[in-house]
């Protein structure tokens, strides 16, 4: 991937939301909803801080979140559809 973030932005790839419901009905592309966990594909450095210090980010690559569904500006690399957005709006991290 040719994308790296800057600062406190993450890159995630979003995770395809369910296509079946508990009752097992199938749903099509236009009734899904828009996916809102990931999976961080990337993270910057870290926000610039007033004393010139970076400020160590709480996520890092690899880790699976929760975002807001409107959050973040969709990209599309190669094919494959990605969310840039900044730290603070990440929601939380989803622990096994």
């Amino acid at each position: 991937m040719n994308i790296k973030p800057l600062d406190n932005r993450v890159v995630i790839r979003p995770i395809e939301a369910e296509s079946k419901t508990k009752g097992g009905i199938v749903l099509p592309d236009t009734a899904k909803e828009k996916s809102q966990k990931g999976e961080i594909v990337s993270a910057g450095p870290g926000r610039l801080l007033d004393s010139g210090e970076r400020a160590k980010m709480s996520v890092q690559k690899g880790d699976k979140v929760l975002f807001g569904k409107y959050a973040g500006t969709e990209v599309k690399v190669d094919g494959v559809d990605y969310v840039i957005m900044k730290e603070d709006e990440i929601l939380g991290k989803i622990e096994l």
